[in-house]
């Protein structure tokens, strides 16, 4: 006779071990928490069953993604690229079979998760690898996982496997394939029997471990030895009468698929969010110098290498795709956001270069902090310059005359700015005060003055009291409202321009005779001032 194999204690002691460690990490990271994405199209009674299991108690987040039976294979495949990119999402899983009104290839849709969140363990990265035997590489398919380790827990040896004959009878690309290659690289002699295997009966016969996974109703007799079945695979009391270990249905290998689907996750979850996020090693192919004597001069040198491409050198240094603003091929910003993925790596240390003469070669702050760069994670705030000969940041045209356009950018709104205190202080020199009451507040289609929020606001800071129309503000309070009453003489906003150009350095604006006569006015404002 017999013994069970209890897969609800055993899931339930892999459950628990995953929850220990969990709760250690967060003593440690209070805000680690895995992920994990469930995608499911249309409604099966029975992979809600499934759905509702993963959603154990252990500490974990899950997000239930249900979308409907006229989901099309476009949407599917843009909602699973949209987990890809999301870094709080450590493990997803898409549940098969689709039922979608719409043909929809199921392959091609496993094979869209990112290899490293697959942890069902079935796109063709994870299968290839664990077909070589690339056993550290690879996230284990969950059942075939769970077998392994109901056999192992059930013998009370984790090298049970080697040496043992292993038979599977069923070649799905789920269960029987991926079982069959888990238990040869643990040293296990494994053979793969099917539906039409013709000596299926006598391959049994000689298995230590039968793995059944063929969904064919009691195939298996009581004259074979089995380990994993259902009641559709097997005939249980028969085959009870002469296995040496069985598994119940229930209570067998389903709870496994969970707990190993959960132990997946933690382990994904812990190499994505601690481990990589705390290495600071970079991985950086450099680029071959050719130095040349005499020098060449410094455009000619920037010239003459070709910028790796930014994606390139992000990869190489721990960023991913989506944590770059692109400018170009060779220019990047990295978003403000990678700071929360990074938020458990210990930090650097911040470099200033400053107050250095530099030589009659030109050694100064730029070759200094690029030299620097070379042996720091980070460094600090340079100058303008590129550096120089072959110490030098390229390509050195963008990096002096553009970059990423953000000082224009600055340039302009700072300008702006100037313009629109100017224009201010205009019309409040040459209009009355009902009529920038009437500039300000104009009448609606019924009569009224509405503020807006902004100018709510104004009005409390100015004690006036809240009205919903302003046709209700006295005469004083209009005035008050109104006017900003710019001081010229002590309250300035020069106007700028991001270039090293000496002769426009006493430049003034506002010398042109404006209506009203007051150039003199604007003048006293209005110097343009240049870096």
């Amino acid at each position: 006779m017999a013994k069970l194999i209890d897969g609800k204690a055993i899931s339930q002691q892999v459950l628990d071990e995953v929850q220990q460690n969990l709760k250690a990490i967060q003593e440690e990271h209070p805000h680690f928490k895995p992920t994990l994405a469930i995608v499911q199209v249309g409604n099966r009674s029975d992979s809600n069953v499934y759905i509702g299991q993963t959603r154990a108690e252990v500490g974990m987040d899950t997000r239930l993604i249900k979308l409907s039976e006229q989901t099309t294979e476009a949407e599917l495949t843009a909602q699973i690229d949209a987990l890809n990119n999301d870094k709080e999402v450590d493990g997803i899983i898409v549940q098969l079979p689709l039922e979608s009104v719409h043909p929809i290839d199921a392959d091609s849709v496993i094979d869209r998760i990112d290899q490293s969140k697959d942890v069902d363990g079935l796109t063709r990265e994870n299968a290839g690898r664990l077909m070589r035997g690339e056993l550290e590489k690879t996230i284990f398919p969950c059942t075939p996982y769970g077998c392994l380790h109901l056999v192992q827990q059930a013998t009370g040896d984790a090298q049970y496997v080697k040496g043992k004959t292993v038979v599977v009878v069923g070649r799905s690309k789920i269960v029987g394939s991926p079982a069959a290659a888990l238990f040869m690289w643990h040293h296990g002699t494994a053979t793969i029997c099917h539906s039409r295997t013709t000596n299926l009966r006598e391959q049994c016969l000689q298995a230590d471990i039968l793995i059944v996974a063929i969904g064919q109703k009691e195939l298996i007799k009581g004259d074979a030895r089995w380990q994993k079945k259902t009641k559709r695979d097997v005939h249980f009391e028969q085959a009870r009468q002469v296995a040496g270990y069985i598994t119940p249905v229930p209570g067998g290998v389903g709870p496994m698929t969970v707990a190993m689907l959960m132990k997946n996750t933690f382990q994904q979850a812990v190499a994505s969010k601690l481990k990589n996020a705390s290495s600071s090693q970079w991985n950086i192919a450099k680029t071959v110098l050719n130095p040349l004597v005499p020098v060449p001069s410094d455009i000619d040198v920037s010239r003459a290498y070709k910028p790796k491409h930014i994606e390139k050198l992000a990869k190489e240094i721990g960023l991913h795709s989506d944590e770059l603003e692109m400018y170009g091929k060779t220019k990047a910003k990295v978003l403000l956001k990678t700071l929360n993925r990074l938020a458990n790596r210990k930090n650097g240390k911040y470099v200033v270069v400053v107050g250095i003469t530099p030589t009659p070669l030109g050694e100064g702050k730029s070759t200094t902090t690029i030299d620097w760069c070379k042996r720091c994670p980070t460094f600090g705030i340079k100058g303008g310059a590129a550096g120089g000969g072959y110490s030098q940041v390229i390509p050195m045209e963008e990096f002096n005359l553009h970059l990423t356009g953000d000082i224009h950018a600055i340039t302009a709104a700072h300008n702006l700015m100037a313009a629109a205190i100017d224009a201010r202080m205009f019309h409040e020199s040459t209009q009355t005060d009902e009529a920038l009451f009437n500039r300000l507040v104009p009448h609606n289609k019924e009569g009224k003055r509405i503020l807006s929020k902004i100018q709510q606001r104004r009005l409390a800071r100015l004690n006036i009291a809240m009205v919903e129309d302003a046709n209700q503000l006295s005469a004083e309070d209009r005035k008050r409202f109104s006017r900003l009453n710019i001081d010229a003489n002590t309250i300035t906003w020069t106007r700028v321009i991001d270039t090293n150009d000496r002769f426009l350095r006493k430049m003034r604006s506002g010398t042109v005779q404006l209506r009203k006569d007051i150039s003199e006015l604007l003048n006293s404002q209005s110097q343009l001032v240049v870096n």
